[in-house]
């Protein structure tokens, strides 16, 4: 009853009904272009070589990040990820060019300015991934291009680097006229796509019972509650407000007010897991080239499963959430807040020291919060590496990128959807109630 009670509320909302109707419809523009195949390309021929092929490797998370758009040589192949590649070099420069960490301290001129060069980085991304993607994926199929001419070259890169500067336009609108962050939902619902598929893939398998797959299912499960866990601890740091002042200048009256601040354990949300998974992308487009395909060193890394790809995307993980959570949690900036609202921590003197009691108590939740996010990210090759899986494609969902970033943006959107259902209340509170030093005469205040 609870359930369609939200709904009800979120129905009767009319702002939040029709960010949801944009960010659905955006969605659906997206989804539908995931199915478009690039001109002149035969996509019966690709998914018989996938076939054939069978799973394994950074190409099915490539293929899982884009809702299948990868293998179907769809005109979204590259998905969103060319953008976050330029996300991340971008948030880099920041530590280390001044050029860029002046732009930063420019408000809101300044995002303007690295949104752009974001974009134009992203384009610059997007020249160098096409043409490696349809040497390596498409024309590299016998019969999957009747004429692969020089137009054909020209044309197909052109079509698949706007199509990526569409898909980050869709994100950009969806955080700006919808519901939630516009690009992790794009990711999101790649995800989400080929899970059903992954599932029955599962449940067929001719090795699968349903004992077997029930206990899967319980698993499953409890690594979603494990993540959810991650992803809301909080470690509540108390705060005492200084004591009121009466009105008219008299004595304080009564003590002040208790609140706390809320360190969450992983403050970097799935950004770090997006961040690392973008960078481990980078040996399996190295390994399309003639010259680095017999690196075996590189033919590691490209290894969903294999020891080197998960120790090094586990240092990689742990290495951006600590990155992430310094750029985004500000212990000198909440020091100062909390000095200008006339608050205090119990027993730590306000300013430097708040701000170094603050870092303190950030840095030992962050190291356990890094290592577990870390240890949820290889889950999957371990899960099937020990055999609890019998599907590559199923065994990914099994906490790792996947997961931990379903979990983390279906949270973030729901708690944007309650913020808009309170910020409702509030203003029916405004307009409804009656204020007692509120005058009920026409001219409001001026009544006597």
């Amino acid at each position: 009853m609870r359930f369609f009670s939200k709904l009800k509320d979120i129905w009767s909302h009319q702002e939040l009904r029709n960010k949801i109707g944009i960010t659905l419809g955006l969605i659906l523009v997206y989804r539908i272009g995931s199915f478009i195949v690039l001109p002149g390309v035969n996509s019966d021929v690709l998914a018989a070589q996938m076939d054939a092929l069978g799973g394994g490797g950074l190409g099915d998370i490539l293929s899982l990040f884009t809702g299948g758009a990868f293998t179907r040589a769809s005109i979204f192949a590259l998905g969103i990820m060319p953008y976050i590649s330029a996300s991340i070099i971008i948030q880099l420069m920041s530590i280390a060019v001044p050029a860029v960490q002046k732009m930063q301290k420019e408000g809101e001129s300044g995002r303007k300015k690295i949104t752009q060069y974001t974009r134009l980085l992203t384009i610059a991304i997007c020249l160098v991934q096409a043409p490696g993607y349809i040497k390596s994926t498409v024309v590299s199929v016998p019969g999957a291009v009747a004429n692969p001419s020089m137009f054909w070259w020209f044309s197909a890169i052109m079509i698949i680097v706007c199509s990526t500067l569409v898909i980050m336009w869709l994100g950009e609108r969806i955080t700006d006229k919808g519901v939630g962050n516009g690009i992790s939902l794009l990711i999101m619902i790649g995800i989400i796509a080929t899970f059903p598929q992954a599932l029955i893939q599962e449940f067929m398998h001719p090795d699968s019972t349903i004992y077997f797959f029930l206990v899967e299912i319980a698993f499953f499960l409890i690594v979603i509650g494990i993540s959810v866990a991650l992803v809301q601890a909080i470690r509540k740091v108390p705060v005492q407000m200084a004591k009121l002042q009466q009105a008219n200048g008299g004595m304080p009256t009564g003590a002040g007010a208790r609140s706390f601040i809320p360190l969450k354990v992983n403050s970097s949300g799935v950004m770090p897991i997006i961040f690392a998974q973008a960078i481990m992308f980078v040996p399996l487009y190295l390994t399309q080239s003639e010259s680095l395909q017999q690196n075996e060193f590189l033919q590691s890394l490209s290894d969903f499963n294999g020891v080197a790809y998960n120790v090094l995307f586990f240092f990689m993980v742990v290495a951006f959430t600590y990155f992430y959570t310094a750029i985004t949690v500000n212990p000198n900036q909440m020091a100062d807040d909390l000095k200008r609202q006339n608050s205090f921590i119990p027993g730590v003197k306000p300013g430097r020291p708040t701000s170094e009691f603050l870092d303190n108590i950030l840095s030992k939740i962050t190291l356990p919060g890094a290592v577990f996010l870390g240890l949820v990210a290889i889950l999957p090759a371990i899960v099937f590496r020990l055999g609890l899986t019998h599907s590559q494609s199923f065994a990914i969902f099994f906490g790792g990128t996947s997961l931990l970033i379903m979990v983390g943006v279906i949270l973030d959107t729901l708690q944007q959807v309650e913020s808009y259902l309170l910020s409702r209340h509030y203003d029916g509170l405004m307009k409804s109630g009656k204020m007692r030093s509120r005058s009920q005469s026409p001219v409001g205040g001026l009544g006597g």
